[in-house]
Parts: C-alpha cells; sequence; structure tokens
C-alpha cells in the first residue's frame, strides 16, 4: 500500500462535483474508494466515512421533503444540509491533506 494524501484530498473534493452536475456526489468517491481501497493507505477509512456521509445527506434530504408542509422546515432544512455538503468536503480535504481522520457531523453509519 502507498501512502497518497493527494488522492484522499481529491476524493474529499470530489463530493464536489454536484455543483458542476446537479448529481453524482455520491458516485464519484465511491468509485474512487472502490478502485483503491486496497492499493492507497487509508483509503478505505476515509471512503467509507464519504459514503456514510452522502447516504446520511440522500436520507435527511428525503425527511425535508414532508417537512416542507410543516410550516416550510423543510427548506430550512434543505438550505442547513446544502451549506454542509459544500462546506464539510473541503475540511475533511484539508484535513486529508495533514494526515488527519476526516469526521462528518450527522452521519449515520451505513458501512463500518
Amino acid at each position: 500500500m502507498r501512502q497518497d494524501n493527494q488522492l484522499l484530498v481529491i476524493t474529499h473534493l470530489s463530493q464536489l462535483i454536484f455543483i458542476i452536475t446537479g448529481f453524482g456526489s455520491l458516485i464519484l468517491p465511491l468509485i474512487l474508494w472502490l478502485t483503491q481501497k486496497d492499493k492507497v493507505y487509508k483509503m478505505n477509512e476515509h471512503g467509507k466515512n464519504i459514503v456514510n456521509f452522502q447516504l446520511s445527506l440522500i436520507i435527511y434530504c428525503l425527511l425535508c421533503i414532508p417537512l416542507i408542509l410543516l410550516f416550510g422546515l423543510g427548506i430550512l432544512g434543505f438550505i442547513v444540509l446544502g451549506v454542509i455538503s459544500f462546506i464539510f468536503p473541503i475540511i475533511n480535504a484539508i484535513r486529508a491533506s495533514n494526515g488527519e481522520v476526516p469526521k462528518y457531523p450527522l452521519s449515520l453509519n451505513f458501512i463500518s
């Protein structure tokens, strides 16, 4: 296994592809993780955290849809999720470049 902090950073930043395409924030990191998890040191740990975070965001977005009818709380939820999905990949890319473990808030543990 090789140490490749740049690829870890790219994997975290690949979540931001949704800004350009509107989708793919789960697909691109998932592909990078699955193809590189046995080749790059700590890629498995980082990839699991990213996939868990992205799956959690999907669940939270689905929960916000019915909350729109409840005083518009779903819209506020979408705004908060949008900010979180933009800021935390950047923060964790910086952490990955420093060799630290990523921490995503509100992330459910689907893959351990």
